[in-house]
């Protein structure tokens, strides 16, 4: 489903706190918006659609995808709640965008912003941060996928999970292993195996698939060094 095809059986209504649907999507930039929710793996958007929206996680979690001419998978990223993405340099996306989990996400007209950055210096600032924050992001995948072992590699996606939905000393994640084996450039088995040697070594604990102790931060951040 496309968010610029609005359909009939889609639930839209004011953003939660916002009274007349506007969209606190930065600190400063409080604009005219709606929400819309998916279901898991319902497309947000797809590669080279018109990118007129820009977008924030409200709840649940987003992946953006691209499929290589191999068939292949590799996702670029995912979008917890408070994210904001599908800003995009010129006026297509370079990637699709799938719910991981049932997610409801917030929509701003990508002209709204830059209407409000024209306006006003402190959002031209806001909307530049946002910008840096995605390309620290990326560059930091890019050394990720390059330059790290299957055991760093984990590690940092741990890490950053940690420090993205803080929960003590757990990390639920909302997304599959074959997820994460599709962000780290690893196969499934590779993934698995770096898991279940992690938990032998007593740096995390397993009490279920999805649901992560980690048991020996200072350990992880050493592999991820």
């Amino acid at each position: 489903m496309q968010a610029t095809a609005l359909r009939a059986d889609t639930h839209i209504a004011p953003v939660a706190g916002h009274i007349g649907g506007r969209v606190q999507l930065t600190s400063t930039l409080d604009l005219p918006g709606f929400n819309m929710t998916f279901a898991r793996g319902e497309e947000v958007f797809g590669e080279e659609e018109p990118a007129d929206f820009v977008y924030k996680v409200l709840s649940g979690a987003v992946r953006t995808t691209r499929i290589l001419s191999d068939g292949r998978r590799q996702i670029g990223g995912f979008h917890l709640a408070g994210d904001v993405f599908g800003l995009e340099l010129n006026g297509a996306h370079r990637f699709s965008a799938e719910a991981v989990v049932d997610a409801e996400i917030a929509l701003v007209r990508r002209s709204a912003i830059d209407r409000a950055c024209e306006r006003d210096s402190a959002a031209a600032r806001e909307l530049w941060n946002l910008t840096s924050r995605d390309l620290e992001r990326l560059q930091d995948h890019m050394v990720l996928l390059g330059r790290k072992s299957a055991l760093e590699r984990v590690a940092s996606f741990l890490l950053d999970m940690s420090r993205r939905a803080p929960c003590g000393q757990a990390v639920d994640l909302p997304m599959s292993r074959t997820d994460i084996a599709d962000y780290l450039g690893l196969t499934i088995e590779t993934v698995s195996r770096t898991l279940s040697q992690m938990e032998r070594d007593h740096m995390i604990a397993l009490p279920t698939a999805r649901h992560i102790l980690l048991c020996d931060r200072r350990g992880l951040a050493n592999l991820d060094a």
